[in-house]
């Protein structure tokens, strides 16, 4: 989780995730993306987002608050819940963080293989050598 700086008013951590949720208001579910999560509430993003003062249920898997619209900006809108959540259940919403995966780099390494007769002769014949009695514009 991230530590939220006290500029910001927050009265718990955030932990930022993009999972999908739902919201349920009268009855009716809308989906949404769940953005960050705390114990005290949500941000999400969707269309259609019910105005400030709805009260909503959010819907994560089996997690069900009960909360309301604080604030709505374009696809964006904050959940406050009427109960705080505990820290199990915020966290086991947070997937765990994956390793990285470090590229494996490398380049052939350069060897000497000992040519075969045909390919000697092969490349014997791609090779030009000059002679004085053969070069071009010259009779």
């Amino acid at each position: 989780m991230d530590s939220s700086g006290t500029c910001q008013n927050r009265r718990s951590q955030r932990a930022k995730v993009l999972l999908a949720a739902t919201l349920e208001v009268s009855g009716a579910q809308r989906p949404v993306k769940l953005r960050n999560l705390s114990a005290d509430g949500a941000l999400v993003e969707g269309d259609s987002l019910p105005i400030e003062g709805t009260n909503v249920t959010f819907r994560r898997n089996e997690l069900n608050a009960v909360g309301r619209i604080v604030w709505v900006d374009s696809r964006y809108a904050g959940i406050a819940f009427d109960e705080k959540l505990q820290p199990e259940q915020v966290l086991r919403h947070v997937p765990a963080p994956r390793a990285k995966v470090q590229p494996r780099l490398w380049r052939p390494g350069l060897r000497q293989n000992t040519l075969t007769a045909e390919q000697r002769r092969l490349a014997e014949s791609w090779v030009w050598a000059p002679s004085s009695a053969n070069r071009p514009g010259e009779q």
